[in-house]
């Protein structure tokens, strides 16, 4: 990893009023990489998510992130895409929030849903997409801004298999034409291997890193990766790890 990351989490404590304070958490992502965080419901891997996006403050601890707001893109849980724009309308908005003139603003906008494959659908409107189409716009959104560092907060966990697992061969396919650093949140142990560089293992007790397993294997992964013996040792690690961080392994 590199010796001065792109985003870096240290001692990062959130507490909650009536609630057990979560963390302290440490998490480093480096220059074009991606990691993959998982771990139990409430484990706080959105918290972290949302920290590294400035969205939560820490009550103590330091958050370092890319230099400019424009560098980092979130995709939510789900698509959020406004209903009464189309397509092109929506991934443009960031653009023109950041003021991005509006014609070069729509113009990113169609050059990042056809790099998702949505080229001619720029002008549909939220109700005449799929649910896997819908986060590719989301997708396309976040990425239309060229950012560094990429956050994912579980955006594909409702779509089928087929669905997600396409996503994730375009989020591989959009990576090695323009790297970028991202955090990936799941919790899909076979997705977080498949998809990861890196899984880190948060503690379903206090949302601290308690595994940080390097996946096997350069990114993108080969078509057959999952049938890999290597893929499928990866797996078994970061299942192990995932059972060892509930409160019943304490």
């Amino acid at each position: 990893m590199a010796d001065t990351p792109l985003a870096r989490l240290t001692g990062a404590v959130v507490r909650y009023p009536g609630r057990a304070a979560l963390g302290p958490i440490d998490l480093a992502v480096a220059t074009s990489e991606i990691v993959a965080l998982v771990g139990a419901s409430g484990a706080g891997k959105s918290t972290a998510l949302r920290m590294l996006a400035g969205l939560e403050t820490p009550a103590q601890g330091s958050i370092t992130r890319p230099e400019t707001t424009n560098s980092t893109g979130f995709v939510f849980q789900s698509a959020t895409l406004m209903p009464w724009a189309d397509a092109r309308t929506n991934v443009a908005l960031p653009l023109e929030l950041s003021g991005v003139p509006a014609a070069e603003a729509r113009r990113r906008a169609d050059e990042a849903l056809t790099a998702v494959g949505l080229g001619d659908r720029t002008t549909a409107r939220p109700r005449q997409l799929s649910g896997g189409m819908a986060m590719r716009v989301s997708l396309a959104r976040a990425l239309s801004i060229q950012p560094d560092l990429l956050l994912l907060d579980e955006p594909f966990a409702a779509l089928d298999s087929i669905t997600r697992r396409g996503l994730i061969e375009d989020l591989h396919r959009l990576w090695s034409a323009r790297p970028f650093a991202a955090v990936f949140v799941t919790h899909d142990v076979e997705e977080a291997a498949y998809l990861a560089s890196r899984v880190v293992v948060l503690s379903a007790a206090d949302g601290r890193a308690v595994a940080d397993l390097p996946m096997p294997g350069p990114l993108p992964r080969p078509a057959d990766w999952r049938r890999d013996p290597a893929f499928r040792e990866a797996v078994e690690d970061v299942a192990q790890a995932l059972a060892a961080a509930m409160p019943e392994a304490a």
